[in-house]
């Protein structure tokens, strides 16, 4: 399991809420087995090792996590905005380089377009600190505006992040197409502004924004010469007396400005942003509130006295709440998660089974797929079943649990689903005490959907031998 703060939340907060449903007992029992086994081990439990736990739990296959997924989306959305930013950065220095021959490129203009982007830059760390989502509008069209409270918590960091990545995009963008016009065109700079500007006062201001880089390259550093001899008016109609030279001698201060200015703020901001959320999650991740219930849950220890009823007075059920049921007559067979492999008992494999394979290895698309196919083939039928063949060693998993509700809500009225555990060798029963995970599975699903059976075999069924009380 990654030790990113960022993935491990994300893991976690999905886990979680896949926990919801179900019962307390069985999430105490679960999480208290865990934490007595890392005790044995000498390990600290904590949620990365719960999370590799959990997926163990949940078979071969489960490695893409609901973190990875996010983190997907998030690099998608990052793209999008470098690649925007890129286009964006082109286009606009472009613009601020237009030379046609006759006016100057005026510097002015390029400070103020410097400025406006580092207020834009410290604009949007400010609005992720203090949780304002400009781009709400864009996580609608993402349908992340739904998310758990804990991610929602995420998303003005994460577009922050993505808004600095364009920033940067944008800041090398121009820097690069910059430097390819000095070199393809002669460009004439110049100042000018309406204001009652001195040169000397002008000349301070230039000097103060070149302080950064004044040591390490001198000649982009303006000097008081080069700012007098470059004031131009719009209603003037020559240069005479100015060396034609020197208008171009402006370009190392702006390369230098647009570097130092807008560059290397962005870079910086995109630097503490990615500090500042993984900081969050962290933070997140140790105040979430399904951590405070796991650590309850791992610290107390279980006491299961095998009575349903909240009376004193009544003893101990002793029953088992279900008994497995007769497998049906139907040749419709899901393996589910790679059960069945390499083989299915020996009674099952007739010529008209038609055999399905989901969860697992099996992504949403083929699952859904397998739904699709499995109900063309239940429409019609009297009385449409379905058999879904699964471990028995592997305790009953919440992905399951979401593919049979969703088969429900998707197959026909009254289709029933058998569940079909398998021992270790598919032609032996699996022991009783593995079957009972999957009795108590079936009662958190709808009433009359799921029962268990056993595997057909020519041993005795333990449940008519009197192993297990009635």
């Amino acid at each position: 399991m990654s030790q990113n703060p960022l993935r491990l939340l994300l893991d976690f907060d999905d886990r979680i809420q896949r926990d919801r449903d179900q019962p307390s007992a069985f999430l105490h029992r679960r999480d208290r087995r865990f934490a007595l086994d890392c005790e044995q081990q000498g390990i600290t439990p904590d949620a990365s090792h719960w999370l590799a736990h959990m997926d163990r739990l949940s078979g071969p296959g489960s490695t893409v996590t609901a973190g990875s997924r996010e983190l997907r989306l998030w690099r998608r959305v990052n793209g999008g905005f470098v690649a925007a930013g890129c286009l964006i950065g082109i286009l606009t220095m472009l613009g601020l380089l237009f030379y046609d021959g006759g006016q100057r490129i005026n510097i002015t203009v390029i400070l103020a377009f410097v400025l406006f982007q580092l207020l834009l830059a410290l604009a949007t760390t400010v609005q992720a600190l203090v949780g304002w989502q400009p781009w709400r509008w864009l996580l609608k069209r993402l349908r992340r505006d739904h998310a758990s409270p804990t991610r929602a918590r995420l998303q003005p960091l994460l577009m922050a992040r993505a808004a600095h990545a364009g920033g940067v995009a944008f800041g090398l963008a121009g820097l690069a197409t910059l430097l390819v016009m000095v070199v393809v065109q002669d460009l004439a700079f110049g100042w000018s502004t309406t204001l009652d500007t001195a040169a000397s006062g002008y000349h301070n201001l230039v000097n103060t924004l070149a302080t950064p880089w004044s040591w390490l390259w001198p000649a982009a550093v303006p000097s008081l010469e080069l700012v007098e001899a470059t004031r131009f008016f719009r209603a003037a109609s020559g240069t005479t007396g100015i060396d034609p030279s020197r208008w171009g001698q402006w370009w190392p201060f702006v390369v230098m400005l647009w570097l130092t200015w807008t560059v290397i703020p962005r870079v910086l901001l995109l630097i503490l942003s990615q500090g500042l959320l993984r900081h969050r999650a962290a933070r997140l991740l140790a105040r979430h509130p399904g951590m405070q219930a796991l650590l309850y849950r791992m610290e107390t220890a279980t006491l299961d006295t095998g009575s349903s009823h909240n009376d004193a007075a009544d003893l101990p059920d002793t029953r088992t709440r279900s008994r497995p049921d007769l497998l049906p007559d139907t040749p419709i067979m899901i393996c589910w998660a790679g059960a069945g492999e390499p083989e299915l008992p020996q009674r099952l494999q007739a010529p008209d089974t038609r055999i399905f394979r989901a969860g697992g290895r099996a992504t949403l698309a083929q699952d859904d797929e397998v739904l699709a196919q499995v109900g063309d083939q239940l429409a019609g039928q009297k009385a449409p079943a379905v058999i879904v063949v699964t471990r028995s060693w592997e305790p009953p998993t919440g992905e399951l649990h979401d593919f049979l509700e969703t088969a429900r809500e998707r197959w026909p009225s009254g289709a029933r689903v058998t569940l079909l555990p398998l021992a270790s060798d598919p032609n032996r029963p699996p022991e009783t005490h593995l079957v009972q995970p999957w009795l108590r599975f079936t009662e958190r699903l709808a009433p009359g959907f799921a029962s268990v059976a056993l595997p057909p075999t020519d041993e005795p069924d333990p449940y008519l031998a009197g192993s297990v009380q009635p």
